[in-house]
């Protein structure tokens, strides 16, 4: 992997997003709208404290799924990914570089979000909050990765789109925000523990409520990590280069 190269994919990928201000707007903005709206549904900082974090973890997922599935099909589709192989670049520079434009932006929103929800909407946090903006932010990273992943199964964006009830609304259901993981029988339990959302989940919760560093806390963020990063290297699995 070359650094030049992956910064240039980067820059790149930043320049594209520059000139999509509805696309920059709803990747910043819609987290933290959301999380407005779940307050003001609920009209109480105490069961604001007790969802928020998990939800922290859920809205960025999900939109980095959608925006990174989409537009690496578009890239796909209109022939810039083939067009891009036959040049001396490689695959992980090319999915190094979108995971750190991604990554920029997850940074930001994330970032937004959680200043929002702490400062504003009354989200009291036990433990440091740089953690839960780690956690955060990888876990937006793993939307991003799983979106760069399936796009390479899509033939349209209406396709991209239909692959989120199967990797991402079970994710949802099963990580512990609608009933707590050791409360389900025993085949849900076993499919939420094979699920990396709920890894990082019980992080943001753990954070939130306990100023310990535990080693739990580091298995939850190692599997959230290696999750993201496998998901990458599937990616690059489905690069094909061909010659002109």
């Amino acid at each position: 992997m070359t650094v030049s190269i992956t910064l240039a994919t980067t820059r790149r990928i930043l320049a594209q997003l520059r000139h999509d201000p509805r696309t920059v707007v709803m990747l910043v903005l819609v987290p933290t709208l959301l999380m407005l709206l779940l307050r003001f549904v609920f009209n109480s900082a105490e069961v604001f404290s007790r969802i928020a974090p998990a939800l922290l973890g859920v809205f960025p997922f999900v939109i980095m799924f959608l925006i990174a599935s989409i537009t690496t099909l578009r890239e796909r589709t209109a022939g810039t990914l083939e067009r891009l192989m036959t040049m001396p670049l490689g695959k992980f520079d090319l999915l190094a570089g979108y995971a750190l434009a991604f990554g920029l932006v997850a940074v930001l929103q994330v970032a937004v979000a959680t200043a929002v929800s702490l400062w504003w909407l009354g989200l009291s946090v036990a433990g440091s909050v740089w953690s839960l903006l780690l956690i955060t932010v990888l876990d937006a990273l793993l939307g991003m990765a799983l979106g760069l992943f399936v796009s390479a199964f899509a033939t349209s964006e209406f396709q991209a789109v239909q692959f989120m009830p199967l990797f991402v609304l079970p994710q949802t259901l099963l990580c512990g925000l609608f009933q707590p993981r050791d409360q389900m029988s025993w085949v849900l339990h076993w499919l939420s523990d094979v699920m990396p959302l709920s890894y990082a989940v019980e992080a943001l919760t753990q954070v939130t409520h306990s100023a310990d560093w535990t080693t739990t806390l580091t298995r939850n963020i190692l599997v959230v990590l290696g999750c993201a990063v496998l998901a990458l290297g599937l990616g690059a699995a489905t690069l094909r280069r061909r010659t002109p």
